[in-house]
């Protein structure tokens, strides 16, 4: 007995009995409202083990349970099912993108397996933001962005149909451009803008899954300062501003204006000429006393 346990022990040190658990689609494509199987095979090490499914949505950190205790969840009940190789989705919609691991545990041993799920959702139509107008010198950001392709879409800008490189340095046509365009997040960003920028400007998305797609060409005019201007309406202020403050002089000065009213002095008590001031024991005769 003691050789048969110390024979184990070595086979699982130099990793003869390994507890593997193995996908053979780490990665599966599947466009949306399709079925979709994801495999998960393990050693016979584990013998009867228990299995579960669990999801982690991408770009997210939290995790859900598909399966648990050999029944699916209340979310998935009815859409999914345990089979001899894995997990069968009936029919995925965009909300089932993400990862999924199959873990495999049983007292002997342990271990798991991702698969990344990638729903198909071909891009719609973006919506871009393009300024009507600006001044030169401004800093100026072109947006763009569709939230339904599936995988995340990937983005180009065109400038009166022609199509705007990442790098303007790279080309010398565009040598001196100084836009730059990131075509993860749609973002074309002019960080100081000129009239030669001015132009019609339109996006397209695509992401693999579908034809990609464009939103309407909008013309963005870039126009100088208008200095002359802003001088005027200065100008313009202070003589109004003058005018008002003549205006308020003369006023004042030809008494159109309400004067401060004065103060009046308070009225001080005096007591009335027959009084009597009884503490002295003097008697003055009231007028209205008769004989």
């Amino acid at each position: 007995m003691f050789v048969f346990v110390f024979v184990l022990l070595f086979l699982q040190t130099t990793g003869t009995i390994a507890f593997t658990v193995t996908t053979s689609t780490p990665v599966i494509n599947v466009p949306e409202n399709q079925g979709a199987d994801l495999k998960c095979s393990y050693s016979a090490d584990f013998g009867t083990p228990r299995i579960e499914w669990k999801f982690k949505a991408f770009m997210d950190e939290s995790q859900t349970l598909v399966v648990f205790d050999g029944q699916p969840t209340a979310g998935y009940a009815g859409r999914v099912e345990l089979y001899t190789g894995g997990l069968r989705f009936n029919s995925v919609t965009r909300a089932d993108n993400g990862e999924y691991t199959c873990e495999v545990s049983s007292a002997q041993g342990f271990g798991e397996a991702t698969i990344k799920l990638v729903v198909q959702v071909p891009p719609s139509k973006p919506m871009c933001r393009v300024p009507a107008s600006v001044t030169t010198g401004r800093s100026v950001t072109l947006t763009c962005y569709d939230s339904d392709g599936s995988p995340p879409c990937t983005y180009k800008w065109f400038k009166n149909k022609t199509p705007l490189p990442d790098d303007p340095s790279k080309f010398p046509a565009f040598r001196n451009s100084t836009f730059t365009v990131d075509p993860k997040t749609g973002d074309l960003v002019f960080p100081h803008i000129s009239k030669l920028d001015s132009g019609e400007y339109h996006c397209t998305a695509s992401n693999g899954a579908g034809p990609p797609q464009s939103c309407a060409a909008i013309r963005m005019a870039v126009q100088d300062l208008n200095k002359g201007g802003i001088a005027a309406g200065v100008i313009i202020a202070l003589l109004a501003l003058g005018l008002l403050a003549f205006g308020l002089w003369y006023a004042h000065r030809k008494g159109y204006l309400p004067k401060k009213s004065e103060s009046k002095p308070r009225a001080l008590y005096q007591p009335p000429s027959d009084y009597v001031d009884e503490e002295d024991g003097e008697f003055r005769q009231k007028s209205s006393f008769v004989v």
